[in-house]
């Protein structure tokens, strides 16, 4: 496991980075179905004998929110934030059981940067004694969270100290600051590790999430629709109703403290120049109006790449609060359902692969350069000012391939949790799960780094935004279902 982090830190660090369904499913079962033996071998490679000790569970939350003026993700223009609707949260959850620890970071952000996963995980492991490889960070992915790092904020930033001497919109260091929030909130949840029960299964819900792809009547696939588009021939791909939970009770009460919850929706619902968590903020809301004020609903996202909130068989579109409210019903609902886990055994494993990244010229490359003083500028056709943005993001990968980190988590011989970087397909999750030897599987997106979207070799050749914005060459993702 550590040679493994320590192989994807020196990859970055040599890089150059600086800040940097069934029918999807059964199309892919065939290139994948050594899924399952891989994962059953790739456990078998460390000690796996049922651990006896008891299992601790401590859960901590610690505000990442940036001051006003800092700018804004999620879209292609510079935004400045005017205030704060809602906290952004980091949120950490650390488990321990016999000398062995692990630690899941949950933050409202859209995506991480791997200098900051790094540089926490490294000062975790030296002031906590958790093993680095056995940390896992993940972004919500809100839009509306703070732009810290990537191609993006690179290009706005250089702009700014371009025409003003200086970054009028980085006086604040959020990058310093989130790795210092992210080391103190495991900290903290670490100082709160009781004996807990667990319990772990699934909820659903099928009104908030729809696959944004479809097959229109020329044959391509488009991305986004208008509502009742004349030319749509049908959604082009499924969704993934099933909320992944993980209840955890102490031993003292009956009543919940905490849970993991994973569902696989874009976090991109509200808009706006305020920093906001989005839907999970009401999902957090509600589930503590239920639980008690001490709860923490810990929301990791699941393979949403091409999910999103519109339904294009509607002109209503479910707002924030709704989505939220929706979620929190339907994760009350299954919270009684889930089953308890009678023999815990905390493990867990890490592994980095090395995918193709797609390539382009010098030529192409200096014509995406030139092109990223346009990517705000409306006027200038969408896909060109992606594959502009795409272009010069890829240049943080020097070299022909990009690490992709992939953590498996076991809690016991039924429940695993499995993180992934990017903004990965719904089919891969969905792969995941079924070839999973996990009656519960929980599965995660964007963590530890964001190398943007990782589609399936079928989406590459019908094409459609996220094809356009991603970095990683076709068959990329069916590898990373693969190490999983």
């Amino acid at each position: 496991m550590e040679d493994s982090l320590g192989e994807y830190q020196s990859v970055r660090v040599l890089d150059g980075l600086g800040r940097q369904l069934k029918k999807g499913v059964c199309e892919m079962q065939c290139d994948l179905k050594c899924s399952l033996l891989i994962l059953l071998v790739f456990f078998a490679m460390g000690p796996t004998t049922v651990l006896g000790g008891p299992f601790e569970v401590g859960t901590a939350t610690i505000d990442i929110t940036p001051p006003a003026g800092y700018r804004m993700s999620g879209y292609f223009h510079e935004r400045l934030s005017k205030g704060v609707k809602d906290p952004l949260l980091a949120k950490a959850i650390v488990f321990s059981q016999d000398n062995t620890f692990a630690a899941l970071v949950f933050c409202d952000i859209v995506g991480l940067d791997p200098e900051v996963v790094g540089e926490s995980r490294q000062l975790i492991a030296e002031q906590l004694g958790i093993s680095a490889a056995n940390v896992s960070i993940a972004a919500t992915h809100t839009h509306t969270g703070p732009l810290f790092c990537g191609a993006l904020r690179d290009h706005f930033h250089n702009a700014a100290v371009a025409r003003e001497g200086f970054d009028p919109h980085e006086k604040f260091d959020y990058p310093a600051f989130l790795t210092k929030q992210i080391v103190s909130v495991v900290e903290s949840a670490k100082q709160k590790l009781q004996t807990s029960k667990v319990f772990a299964g699934y909820g659903h819900d099928d009104r908030i999430a729809f696959n944004r792809r479809f097959l229109m009547k020329n044959g391509r696939v488009k991305t986004w629709v208008g509502v009742n588009h004349p030319d749509v021939v049908r959604v082009a791909g499924p969704i993934d109703p099933e909320i992944g939970m993980i209840r955890f009770n102490s031993i003292a009460e009956e009543k919940p403290t905490s849970a993991i919850i994973s569902y696989a929706l874009h976090l991109d619902t509200l808009g706006g120049e305020e920093f906001s968590a989005d839907f999970p903020f009401y999902l957090q809301r509600e589930l503590s109006k239920q639980f008690g004020a001490s709860f923490i609903s810990l929301f990791g996202i699941g393979t949403c790449g091409d999910i999103n909130h519109v339904d294009t068989a509607s002109k209503e579109r479910n707002k924030t609060e709704k989505i939220g409210l929706l979620l929190a019903e339907s994760v009350a609902k299954a919270m009684p359902e889930l089953k308890p886990v009678a023999k815990t055994s905390l493990a867990v494993k890490n592994k980095v692969i090395h995918v193709r990244k797609q390539q382009y010229s010098a030529e192409q490359i200096a014509q995406a350069k030139k092109e990223m003083d346009q990517v705000g500028d409306r006027s200038v056709p969408f896909p060109s000012r992606v594959e502009a943005y795409k272009i010069t993001a890829l240049q943080d990968y020097p070299g022909e391939t990009i690490p992709l980190e992939i953590h498996a988590f076991r809690l016991s011989s039924e429940v695993a949790i499995v993180t992934l970087p990017g903004e990965v397909f719904v089919e891969f999750g969905l792969q995941i799960k079924l070839n999973s030897p996990f009656k519960t599987t929980i599965v995660v997106e964007l963590a530890n780094d964001a190398p943007g979207y990782i589609p399936t070799k079928k989406a590459f050749v019908e094409g459609g935004y996220e094809t356009i914005n991603s970095r990683v060459a076709p068959g990329g993702g069916e590898q990373m279902v693969e190490a999983a």
